[in-house]
């Protein structure tokens, strides 16, 4: 499965969305087609060629390409440069429009009635009628364009509306000129200016959305900005400076104080301290000897360092960080799919109104009534045009996606974007979400004849092959006092209670009370003293050499600094945190208190978190699920929404809708905050678009007439509308100074 990005043109409002979306899908081996109609963008995964996409875009009645850029800032620049030719072309049609309309406004305003009564008056006109059908065609082209492919697929959107509404009122003023006697006396007003207005007031309204549009690609523009262009690379003992795009799996790559670091790699040489803010959030620089990681776009901030790459180009983090977020700005929450749908009916129905609308006033309205009747109609096909209704959701998701990755937050799609801020239950992990995940040995109770290190000797052995947190810490332990461990067989992980191995002819055991129960090993004098290690949130495990308990050892994992400050803040915001963990009871007691949650769940087996996220839902419950780790995998797919600790497992990461980039929950209260504002953001986009329109059609049609005498004009239908797409742009726009209160 490949997946496209078409960049589209010809699409004018929200009902040419679902028409695209529509004629992709229909596309024998199309697997999904979203369209992001603030970027005029369309992401397609299929197994089909381009070129058969873009044949399906355009007999739907759209324009559509594929960026020829290499590089993803080549492709922001390509469409950057391409946004700004179509706003110098928009300024240009609106002065065209303007410089005609503007005068024959005042003329109305201040001379009066635009009539056609003498000869003379009907040669001027014609003039002007000819001048403004040049308006039509120069400035008004992609207007009548757009109307005419969508008529020729059976269908309707904005340009339709323009198109009818302007060129309505230049054909019966150019009746009125030609053949003034066919029409009443009274009726003999021209409209010459109500169609250069409309033209110019809407491609002055489609140019400044263009222009502020702009604005929400920022936060791609600032992660691509972190890419290092250059990287200094040690070939045949010489030091050489390459691009990053010739850069090799396992080259060696020297960096220097205040150096960007160029792709990720391992460090096999040196020390310092990195930079990582812009990726993480995390403002402390964090230090990095041999064998530490290091991540593409953040910076060297003291010590010269050596390291091997270990991925390059589009497997980088931040590449795919920036693949993630622009995948997320271009998917639509259910809110706006929902807008889509709306939208796909309405033109249609408005052009029903329009009609309807001059029936009544032919038939009911005073003389002269085709006057009337053509005024309405039109004012009624200006101002319901719907434009306003297609950016009201794209815009908001993109600055809030951007927001959010501002933040080290990354949001995987619309949808968890709009769930994150339904949420009423967190479930969290406790190793490495809650704590640190990097725990330390702090008890060895021998509980037979060996030593200390001898039994250190045979758990680090046992242990050696295990990247669990726990074992971890107690390899670390014996490397610590320089115990080396030896090769084990016969090794065997017991899910949900420990490991098993052979050394040296001796079974070794080692796990929780439940693995020690179950093989009959007696451990009834060690259960107060491992209770009592438990309740000082440390975690006890028993050890058993050939049956026989031989000693329990006592790891603790440090409580992460501000866990206890972020858990208060989604309390605060009434939400019910929840710790689950395959920790025993008194370790996630004596936590669970520390963090300051009530509600804990221990001993869970991997495959009962998903289970118990299961039951929260079940009782009603918007469930989201932290964690960091592989047996958080099926919780975290599970969850209405999943939430992966960045700097655990690349499994728990793909599993997860939202990931977080620094290790601290303060990013769970940050997300659920941004999704939260851009929710409300779109509805505000939403009611003001739908408002507009709705309220917008009536007075339109002429209902405040036969009370006080008010019929609204074309031309101010024709301004309201270009700048009710501004509003929803500006609004939109607002997020971007948005900042989640740590409190």
């Amino acid at each position: 499965m490949i997946e496209h990005e078409l960049i589209i043109d010809g699409a004018s409002c929200a009902s040419c969305v679902s028409k695209i979306e529509k004629a992709l899908l229909s596309v024998s081996g199309v697997h999904s087609a979203e369209m992001n109609f603030a970027q005029r963008t369309v992401q397609v995964k299929t197994n089909v060629d381009v070129t058969t996409l873009i044949q399906a875009v355009e007999k739907a009645g759209y324009n559509a390409k594929v960026s020829t850029s290499g590089s993803e800032e080549e492709a922001l620049d390509e469409k950057e440069q391409a946004d700004w030719q179509y706003y110098k072309k928009l300024m240009r049609d609106m002065t065209l429009a303007l410089v005609l309309g503007v005068p024959l406004m005042i003329y109305s305003l201040v001379v009066g009635e635009m009539t056609v009564n003498t000869d003379t008056e009907r040669l001027v006109w014609l003039i002007i009628g000819l001048l403004t059908l040049g308006v039509m065609v120069f400035a008004g082209k992609h207007f009548y364009n757009g109307a005419w492919n969508s008529f020729k697929n059976h269908s309707a959107n904005m340009d339709t509306l323009i198109a009818l509404g302007t060129g309505t009122a230049w054909l019966y003023s150019m009746v009125v000129v030609f053949a003034p006697e066919i029409v009443p006396l009274m009726a003999r007003h021209v409209y010459f200016e109500a169609t250069a207005m409309i033209i110019g007031l809407i491609n002055l309204g489609l140019a400044l959305e263009v222009k502020a549009r702009g604005k929400t690609s920022e936060a791609i523009k600032r992660l691509i900005g972190l890419q290092a262009k250059t990287a200094r690379v040690i070939r045949d003992d010489k030091d050489i400076d390459i691009p990053i795009e010739d850069v090799l799996l396992n080259d060696l790559i020297r960096v220097r104080p205040g150096e960007r670091i160029s792709v990720d790699g391992d460090v096999v040489e040196g020390h310092t301290s990195i930079d990582e803010s812009m990726l993480t959030g995390e403002p402390m620089p964090v230090e990095k000897s041999k064998g530490g990681q290091v991540v593409a776009g953040t910076i060297n901030k003291s010590g010269s360092i050596v390291f091997k790459a270990t991925r390059v180009g589009k497997d980088t983090a931040l590449a795919q960080i920036i693949n993630m977020v622009k995948r997320a700005q271009n998917s639509k929450p259910p809110i706006g799919r929902l807008a889509d749908v709306i939208s796909a009916y309405f033109v249609p129905v408005v052009m029903i109104i329009a009609v309807l609308s001059a029936l009544v006033w032919l038939n009911f309205g005073p003389s002269p009534a085709i006057a009337y009747a053509m005024v309405s109609a039109t004012t009624v096909l200006i101002i319901a045009c719907p434009c306003a209704l297609g950016l009201a959701t794209p815009m908001s998701v993109m600055v809030g996606v951007g927001k959010a990755a501002e933040a080290g937050v990354l949001i995987r799609n619309g949808e968890a974007l709009q769930t994150a801020s339904k949420i009423t239950t967190m479930v969290l992990d406790k190793t490495g979400t809650i704590t640190e995940g990097a725990p330390k040995v702090t008890d060895i109770i021998v509980a037979g004849s060996q030593t200390e290190d001898e039994i250190l000797l045979l758990v680090a052995s046992l242990e050696a092959g295990s990247e669990h947190p726990l074992a971890m810490a107690i390899v670390e332990s014996a490397a610590d006092k320089g115990i080396s461990p030896k090769k084990v067989t016969d090794f065997a992980s017991l899910s949900g209670m420990g490991v098993e191995a052979t050394l040296q002819n001796k079974k070794l055991l080692f796990g929780n009370e439940k693995l020690m129960k179950q093989q009959g090993i007696a451990i009834d004098k060690f259960v107060d003293k491992a209770q009592q290690l438990a309740a000082e949130a440390k975690t006890p495990m028993y050890f058993a050499v050939d049956a026989e308990l031989a000693a329990v050892i006592a790891v603790a994992d440090p409580i992460k600094s501000d866990s206890i400050e972020a858990i208060k803040r989604l309390q605060n915001n009434g939400i019910r945190v929840v710790m689950l963990t395959g920790d025993n009871r008194m370790t996630a007691h004596a936590v669970a208190g520390k963090v300051g949650i009530t509600d804990f769940v221990a001993e869970v087996m991997p495959e009962d978190k998903a289970k118990k996220v299961a039951e929260y839902q079940a009782n009603g419950e918007i469930v989201g699920m932290t964690g960091d780790g592989i047996n958080d995998a099926p919780a975290l797919a599970h969850a209405n929404v999943g939430f992966a600790i960045g700097t655990g497992t690349d499994v728990a990461i793909e599993s997860a809708d939202i990931t977080l980039m620094r290790g601290s929950l303060h990013g769970l209260a940050d997300a659920i905050a941004v999704s939260k504002a851009t929710l409300t953001n779109i509805k505000q986009n939403l009611f003001g678009a739908f408002i507009y329109n709705i309220a917008g059609v009536p007075f339109a049609a002429g209902v405040l007439y036969p009370f006080f005498g008010l019929l609204l004009s074309p031309v101010i239908a024709g301004a309201a509308m270009a700048f009710s797409s501004l509003t929803v742009v500006t609004n939109a726009n607002r997020l971007r100074f948005f900042k989640a209160k740590e409190h």
